[in-house]
């Protein structure tokens, strides 16, 4: 298979295809972070049909300008229209909406922001564009961008000029974990959940693992070694993104180091609680940040109880065997740090492996349980990792998770605890269950047979194969 086929996606095209084939101008809004796959995902949609694909650079606006130009000048196959002294980007998407009448023509305008950065008029523009011209043709006009705040802020928020013109817009999400095994062909399921606890399921994360390479040989190559393209991406991705990179390096160092609740972060980090508050919304609007609450807190209980944790798999891992040993790292001592940290990486999988059976997908395909809420809950010192909640039917699953390969004896043992601190939820009357996710589980059909819910890590691979 190569490393460079086009993996799921499916949604993502359905939506674009959807709007495509509508019988009317089509303003769409692409936006997710670095590195997601939103332009493999708007080149792959726009192969077969008519397009222009602009990418928006650093260079100054009318440079830009020039360049786009260009290519509606080529896709027009008219010399003389790339010739034009236009005098500004609504008159010349106005002019290419006249010469394209009637016909469905896709306009993709790749990392829009730089646009606005060097030029914010840009945005009345483009209304006026859309709103003179545009909307009276046939065009599918996408703008696409990785700045996830700029997008958010600057394009579909309700005071930019743009606020009402979309006609649609999706935020790209990671790859669904059950289709990473695509991009490492030949790994077990155990390396494939590995893998994506630093790569979460971002495509071109994926992309620098060699199926060729054991997991032990690409962490070291691919994200511990000084060079490597993961080696420095989170700092990349932090200056790029942030305005003060300094200070949000300081809180993720705090949540990586065990810091989860708002006091201990404010404490770890000396930050003014006011600004604590606020970078830590924007990384939670980043999607780096995740603040939970225990899955049956009131609305009061909700804003005095959340645990802050990196979301993000490859801030996560990064945050905690990059950054604290690039002293060694540059020294080229990669092999030496990933040996260290092997006993405190199974302790890390513990947690990820939790949040990979809390992702609702994944979770309803294992269990097949249908759920209004899914979480974590705890209290005075009691946890349990996962609880589904079917509050119209009034069920409830109660289900541990562990990163171990457990005999039946301990399976027992956790499932017996599991039901004693299910009482200490309430829940009076409903229907309750129990379940345990393990690494691999000895005497599965004995437990079941006892009532109980159990999966294992062959689970996992039959649900990746029934994929291919």
């Amino acid at each position: 298979m190569s490393r460079q086929k086009f993996v799921d996606r499916k949604r993502e095209l359905e939506f674009l295809e959807r709007a495509y084939s509508s019988d009317r101008a089509e303003f769409l809004v692409i936006y997710g972070r670095r590195r997601i796959g939103k332009t493999e995902l708007l080149l792959h949609f726009a192969r077969n049909k008519p397009h222009v694909y602009f990418l928006a650079t650093e260079k100054p606006y009318r440079d830009n300008l020039r360049e786009l130009q260009g290519l509606l000048a080529e896709f027009l196959g008219d010399r003389l229209f790339g010739k034009v002294a236009f005098g500004d980007i609504d008159e010349l998407l106005m002019a290419f909406g006249e010469r394209i009448g009637d016909e469905r023509v896709t306009l993709i305008i790749d990392e829009f922001p730089l646009l606005v950065e060097h030029y914010r008029p840009v945005l009345s523009l483009l209304q006026k564009a859309w709103d003179l011209k545009l909307s009276e043709t046939k065009i599918m006009l996408i703008l696409c961008g990785s700045s996830v705040s700029a997008m958010e802020n600057e394009v579909l928020a309700y005071k930019s000029p743009l606020y009402g013109r979309r006609t649609g817009q999706w935020r790209l999400t990671e790859i669904p974990f059950f289709h990473i095994g695509e991009f490492l062909p030949g790994y077990t399921v155990e390396d494939l959940v590995k893998v994506w606890s630093i790569s979460g399921g971002i495509p071109a994360y994926l992309l620098q693992f060699s199926p060729e390479k054991s997991f032990d040989e690409n962490v070291v190559e691919r994200v511990l070694s000084k060079g490597a393209f993961l080696y420095e991406e989170a700092e990349f991705l932090l200056r790029e993104e942030l305005r003060e990179p300094a200070n949000y390096f300081a809180i993720l160092q705090a949540i990586a180091a065990g810091r989860s609740r708002f006091g201990e972060i404010v404490n770890a980090t000396g930050l003014d609680k006011s600004l604590v508050s606020k970078y830590l919304a924007v990384l939670q609007r980043l999607g780096i940040v995740e603040r939970e609450v225990p899955v049956t807190a009131t609305v009061k209980e909700a804003s005095k109880r959340g645990l802050y944790s990196i979301a993000d798999n490859y801030f996560a891992f990064w945050f905690r065997y990059v950054l604290p040993n690039k002293s060694y790292l540059e020294a080229g001592l990669a092999e030496d740090v990933w040996k260290r940290s092997k006993e405190d990486f199974n302790t890390y999988m513990g947690s990820v492996f939790e949040k990979l059976v809390r992702n609702p997908e994944v979770f309803f395909r294992l269990t097949g349980f249908r759920f209004t809420k899914l979480g974590r809950w705890w209290r005075k010192g009691e946890e349990i990792d996962l609880l589904a909640l079917n509050e119209r039917e009034r069920k409830a699953l109660f289900v541990e998770i562990k990163w171990k390969d457990l005999s039946e004896r301990e399976a027992r043992g956790i499932l017996k605890d599991l039901e004693r601190k299910a009482k200490l939820v309430g829940l009076e009357g409903w229907e309750k269950s129990y379940g345990l996710v393990a690494k691999s589980l000895e005497g599965k059909e004995e437990l079941k047979a006892k009532g109980y819910l159990v999966w294992d890590l062959g689970d996992f691979e039959r649900l990746i194969s029934s994929n291919f």
